[in-house]
């Protein structure tokens, strides 16, 4: 090589801005220093009426779990019913076949034998039910939820020696959870994935993924305070899809399931599927960390989830000793929540890759006073979902027992896609272009550039057809929606149209200049900007328009 350009291309490599070295490394650093966390939990059933043979089939589906998690030295976490708990055969199998890295807990679906124990009556045809009102604390008095605790951890520690330090359930009340903490010490917790109507119970408007402090009026809502946040985590079960499980049966009473589960072969039982999955919780931003709960029920026996999981372990035991993962059990998480977090932390899912090739993306963040998704499709882009948490929203089940065979769970909407939506029309936050009559064009976003500004700030660029570059910054506590024109000066704006049918399920009561009076299942919020103004629309051509000033918006995201 010629030295002069020897030397030329030496200098270059020096001389190369610090500011481009120092940002790729610091992006480096943060994916090294946010853990990729997945747990392995497992939760058992000692019999189903919908299986024949049930007993014997979910014994031996365990016996299998327990087998692979050991071949692969993984720390999984198995959480037990109590009519499973009681069970000998489950005890033997347990203290002599389960390597001792991992960990056993408590599944809170509620049983005959269980009810029993504490003196109870029970209600259900079966010695298990599904049905919400009997399955889950819900449906019981906090006298009864008390005794249906205290019963089981009895049992436990009589059986294992301790209490159990993580306990999971679709869903677990706040006074329950709350009573777990002070009197048995619980570390860790889990709960469903956000649904719509699937097997009789409705959690809407969450903490999309990852874990947050519950509030002791409602556990599915985020605390914002001491006063009001019980210290124990909630980590999100199932590993939902972050592109397609929100708007799978949309504009419906009832959603499919995109998720890791190993039964279902368009998600957790799809190679292809798993692979695009992960890449999006280990290799995208994702502030604090990302998580994902593998594993599967007892109830699907080995002939249902067998294949999904032996593609599956081998993903994850490559990424572990990769150092890409952690694999832990439950408790452990919860302790290293806590150690970290004194409050709910800022999360983001970035999945900027389509397993469907349709051109797709989707950026969740979450903090404890919000959630939003930013979503991308080949036609278009729009916020697909804003919900607001407030701590003092109280659960419908606080002190009364649900009835009936489901139960509601929600935070507060600003935007909400699934919901105002049909199935033919679908609603969303949309960019327009205005031109100096009124009149508006969609704006059509692409390529978006995802960086992380700080440990809670999530910073997402994406530029339309004409090249003006659309900044969305979300702080724990705010958006802020800015634009660099190329050129002339742009008027654009934030525009919400629903179609007619949803226009009856919109919270929104009173307009101001800057904010809406709203309501939602008797709750009051108001949806506030800090910057720019809200317009009204007639409910034909829009519902309304968030309209920056000086190019910029700020919407208020605490109550």
């Amino acid at each position: 090589m010629n030295s002069k350009v020897f030397i030329f291309i030496l200098l270059s490599v020096l001389l190369l801005p610090t500011s481009c070295v120092e940002a790729s490394k610091a992006k480096e650093e943060k994916k090294n220093t946010a853990p990729r966390i997945i747990n392995i939990v497992n939760f058992i059933r000692q019999t189903d009426y919908r299986l024949e043979n049930s007993d014997a089939l979910m014994f031996e589906t365990v016996e299998k779990q327990i087998d692979l998690v050991n071949q692969y030295n993984f720390p999984a976490t198995f959480l037990f019913q109590y009519d499973a708990l009681i069970n000998p055969e489950y005890q033997k199998l347990m203290k002599t076949k389960l390597n001792p890295t991992c960990e056993l807990g408590a599944w809170w679906e509620i049983t005959q034998p269980h009810v029993e124990a504490a003196g109870l009556k029970w209600r259900g045809e079966h010695s298990w039910v599904s049905t919400a009102n009997i399955a889950f604390t819900p449906g019981y008095t906090l006298e009864e939820r008390e005794k249906l605790v205290d019963v089981y951890m009895a049992k436990f520690k009589e059986i294992y020696g301790k209490y159990p330090k993580s306990v999971g359930s679709w869903y677990v009340d706040s006074h329950t959870l709350e009573y777990m903490y002070k009197k048995y010490g619980i570390v860790a917790s889990c709960n469903c994935k956000d649904q719509v109507g699937t097997d009789g119970y409705t959690l809407w408007g969450g903490y999309w993924n990852q874990a947050y402090y519950p509030s002791k009026l409602n556990a599915y809502m985020p605390a914002q305070t001491d006063e009001f946040q019980i210290p124990v985590p909630v980590f999100r079960m199932l590993g939902s899809d972050p592109m397609y499980q929100y708007d799978a049966g949309i504009g419906t009473n009832h959603q499919g399931v995109i998720t890791l589960e190993p039964v279902y072969k368009g998600g957790g039982g799809d190679k292809k599927w798993i692979e695009y999955f992960m890449e999006s919780i280990v290799d995208e931003p994702c502030l604090a960390f990302n998580y994902a709960q593998a594993g599967q029920e007892n109830s699907f026996t080995w002939a249902g989830m067998g294949k999904g999981l032996e593609l599956q372990f081998p993903i994850f035991d490559s990424l572990s000793k990769a150092g890409k993962i952690r694999v832990e059990t439950l408790e452990e998480s919860g302790r290293w929540f806590k150690e970290q977090f004194p409050k709910t932390p800022a999360t983001a899912i970035t999945t900027l890759v389509d397993v469907r090739k349709e051109g797709n993306k989707s950026v969740w963040y979450n903090s404890r006073f919000y959630r939003s998704n930013l979503y991308w499709e080949k036609d278009g882009f729009c916020f697909r979902d804003i919900h607001l948490f407030d701590e003092k929203m109280k659960s419908e089940y606080l002190d009364t027992p649900g009835i009936g065979g489901q139960f509601f769970y929600y935070t507060l909407p600003v935007i909400d896609r699934f919901y105002w939506s049909t199935p033919e029309d679908k609603t969303g936050l949309r960019v327009v272009e205005l031109d100096k009559n009124g009149n508006k064009t969609g704006v059509v976003l692409t390529d978006p550039v995802v960086s992380e500004p700080s440990n809670s700030v999530l910073k997402v660029e994406s530029k339309d057809k004409s090249g003006n570059t659309f900044i969305f910054t979300f702080y724990e506590d705010k958006i802020d929606v800015s634009c660099k024109a190329t050129g002339k000066k742009l008027d654009w704006a934030l525009e919400l149209k629903v179609p007619q049918e949803r226009i009856g399920q919109l919270p929104f009561k009173n307009f101001g200049k800057s904010s809406i009076q709203s309501e939602f299942r008797g709750f009051d919020y108001t949806i506030t900007c800090k910057k720019g103004s809200i317009v009204k629309g007639n409910n034909t051509d829009y519902v309304l328009r968030f309209v920056p000033s000086g190019n910029g918006l700020v919407i208020n995201c605490v109550n």
